[in-house]
């Protein structure tokens, strides 16, 4: 789920303890969701170092919480 970045924006990165704190959902379907691209990708941070943009990660909650409308 590549995004654009625009200039001026300030972003936030979140380890894979606060992405699964935020989202609820365990390590191994995060990388589960990655895969299958149901999930925003993360960004390397460092050579063995990864983390995720919070704009994406609230984006993706609030799109999940879209979907479940839609299906209700």
């Amino acid at each position: 789920m590549p995004r654009d970045i625009s200039p001026g924006e300030s972003y936030r990165l979140l380890r894979i303890s606060d992405v699964m704190n935020l989202t609820g959902l365990p390590k191994s379907t995060i990388y589960l969701k990655i895969k299958n691209n149901e999930f925003p990708n993360q960004v390397s941070i460092g050579s063995r170092s990864v983390a995720w943009v919070e704009k994406e990660i609230n984006e993706w909650i609030s799109n999940s919480i879209q979907s479940r409308k839609l299906h209700t």
